[in-house]
């Protein structure tokens, strides 16, 4: 059945990295009623740069923006199965933004699917919910919650990312407060939280829950994801997807005592123990907000640098520096830079 535009709605998820976001897709993508792809970063990736391709109501700049935008999908180290018409892109846009273009493209893939919700996973667009909603997408919005720690202790492990408790505090505090913004503004209707551990102790009740809001009919299917295509593409494109591939871990939380020291859980309450409290996750230490001095502060910077060198030494990523290092390429040629 072939599904028109207007037909199709959107799907935002929003949050922190490292919080389960690929697992909630692939959950999603079992839905036949939803196109749940890896998401290229379009909006991250080109608003910063957006100035370049102006104005857009030239068609070569626009023309240009698309192709630009086409060649990031195509670079995505997750591949989306599908051709983007350069052509047929721009002739659907019926205005000049790259929220258009991004909103088409999505669409595009939707479309191919046979799908009547895309999905976007770039948890940054929460940044963009403005733009997004005051050009006419109203997504569904989903706020994964996972505990901070351990969403620090995922990145202590993968190649992107900050690496100090201290930043990643400051990133997951600041990432929580924006989808709250979020949550605020938009109909109730288009609003859900989901906390992670929730997700993975009792996923069929969770699963009940996004049927309810989405009025989908995901089913006992949907948790043999690890079984799917998708799945197996994204496992395949970096260490930090590798466990798509596998049935959901129920206890797979509260593990962050492996990857910092006592210290280091502290530094990352002083700063948002507030919000791990509001989450109903028990603190290591006094709730308090720390007051760090320069001297500390300087020390944490120095300390984030030295390991986000140091994880490019570990041979276990191999393949995420390989796949990250073509896409920088690409970033670079693109922007100019």
């Amino acid at each position: 059945m072939s599904i028109e535009r207007g037909q199709i709605k959107a799907i935002q998820i929003v949050g922190t990295q490292r919080s389960g976001s690929n697992l909630l897709r692939l959950i999603l993508n079992q839905s036949p009623m939803i196109s749940a792809h890896h998401p290229p970063h379009i909006l991250d990736t080109f608003f910063p740069i957006l100035e370049k391709y102006f104005p857009l109501s030239e068609d070569a700049n626009f023309s240009s923006l698309i192709h630009d935008v086409c060649r990031l999908v195509e670079a995505n180290p997750v591949k989306w199965e599908i051709e983007l018409d350069r052509e047929v892109i721009f002739d659907q846009c019926k205005k000049r933004s790259l929220i258009e273009v991004f909103k088409v493209i999505y669409e595009s893939m939707a479309r191919k699917d046979g799908a009547s919700y895309w999905c976007c996973k770039s948890m940054s667009n929460a940044r963009f919910y403005p733009q997004i909603e005051g050009e006419g997408i109203h997504p569904y919005y989903i706020h994964l919650v996972r505990d901070g720690r351990d969403v620090a202790g995922s990145f202590r492990r993968v190649l992107v990312g900050e690496k100090h408790p201290y930043h990643l505090a400051r990133i997951w505090k600041s990432d929580y407060l924006m989808a709250k913004e979020i949550e605020k503004t938009v109909d109730p209707g288009r609003f859900m939280i989901i906390h992670y551990e929730s997700l993975i102790s009792n996923p069929e009740r969770e699963v009940d829950k996004i049927n309810k809001f989405l009025n989908v009919n995901l089913n006992s299917a949907a948790l043999h994801y690890f079984d799917s295509k998708e799945s197996i593409r994204t496992a395949k494109a970096g260490y930090m997807w590798r466990n798509v591939t596998k049935p959901i871990i129920r206890d797979n939380f509260g593990h962050y005592h492996e990857d910092f020291t006592p210290a280091e859980i502290e530094v990352f309450e002083g700063v948002a123990g507030d919000i791990l409290s509001e989450n109903g996750y028990s603190l290591q230490y006094p709730l308090n907000h720390r007051i760090f001095s320069d001297e500390e502060l300087e020390d944490f910077e120095k300390e984030n640098e030295k390991l986000k060198l140091d994880i490019y030494s570990e041979k276990h990523l191999n393949v995420d520096k390989k796949l990250r290092n073509e896409r920088n390429k690409l970033l670079s040629e693109i922007s100019g830079n």
